[in-house]
């Protein structure tokens, strides 16, 4: 297993403006410095766009990139096209930067197993209704069959745009603030689903502040997952947001995401269903805080010294 980082946790979020958050290479010097092998892209434009500048800036601190997460509005069918070239572009940056060079077939190998990846959500935060409940969503407010179709198709076809275009695979990210946030809509979303074309990202702070449990949801997905994030999630704060009916982002400006190992994910029962599955992938450390909130390089450094604590 390999540990990485995420601008993310810079306050570098798709639904946010990044102009009060760090530089881009203060969030790779600071990645590299804290203890980390990889990042992922961020929100488009973030880092350089072109490849060979990117990979020179990833060298340069001895950094991999393990993926870019792109968010698309899955329950709008007339969005699909532009989401799948959205992703297609992003899976062409990825490839070209990982192997230095213009992508081809032949180049590309067993891209699957070693390659960066696409990591598809919803629009976060994007439907007023979702955004408001975040944490406390029931089975009142889930899709009814039609959309659910909707999502999938949509979701399915944007993986094989990528796959087709890129050769890039690709992994669905179940999401707060989103259509796919509860154990049973991720249950849904997978079973309506391929598993060649789409698989999973866990997110350990997401699902648990979803009302899920991060350990059931890895027994459950484990041939399905190729990436985990590590975020922890504050029960406190989970709490306080629920009686006081707090939307996603306030939660978040709260606490919500805090430093691992202070919160109340069970990150040491899922490391050992990690290690007995034999999982060789990355987990990427994903601590959201908005721009210019918290104290991110310090909280990178005490996130990884708590994983090595674990034997990462």
């Amino acid at each position: 297993m390999r540990i990485a980082n995420a601008p993310c946790s810079w306050g570098v979020l798709e639904f946010e403006s990044t102009a009060l958050a760090p530089s881009p290479a203060q969030v790779l010097d600071e990645i590299a410095a804290t203890g980390y092998e990889g990042t992922d892209l961020g929100d488009w434009g973030f880092f350089s766009t072109d490849p060979r500048v990117l990979r020179a800036e990833l060298d340069r601190r001895r950094l991999d990139l393990v993926g870019a997460f792109v968010d698309i509005a899955l329950t709008n069918p007339s969005a699909h096209d532009a989401g799948a070239a959205t992703a297609v572009r992003t899976a062409r940056l990825l490839m070209e930067t990982a192997l230095e060079g213009p992508y081809t077939t032949e180049a590309v190998g067993e891209i699957r197993a070693t390659r960066p990846m696409i990591v598809l959500s919803d629009k976060t935060a994007a439907l007023a209704a979702r955004t408001a409940k975040a944490g406390r969503i029931t089975a009142a407010d889930g899709l009814a069959d039609s959309d659910w179709e909707i999502v999938a198709t949509g979701a399915e076809h944007i993986a094989r745009a990528v796959l087709d275009a890129a050769g890039v695979g690709t992994v669905f990210h179940h999401h707060c603030a989103t259509v796919v946030e509860t154990p049973e809509e991720i249950g849904e979303l997978m079973r309506r689903t391929s598993r060649e074309l789409l698989e999973l990202c866990l997110d350990t702070g997401h699902a648990t502040y979803g009302g899920g449990d991060p350990v059931a949801l890895l027994d459950e997905y484990r041939d399905r997952i190729r990436l985990v994030h590590f975020k922890d999630c504050s029960p406190e704060i989970a709490t306080r947001a629920r009686a006081e009916r707090c939307d996603y982002l306030t939660a978040i400006r709260h606490g919500l995401f805090c430093e691992l190992g202070r919160g109340q994910v069970d990150f040491r029962g899922i490391l050992e269903r990690l290690r007995a599955s034999h999982y060789g992938g990355w987990i990427v450390v994903e601590q959201d805080v908005l721009p210019s909130m918290g104290t991110p390089a310090a909280s990178a450094a005490r996130n990884r010294q708590f994983l090595r604590g674990l034997g990462l």
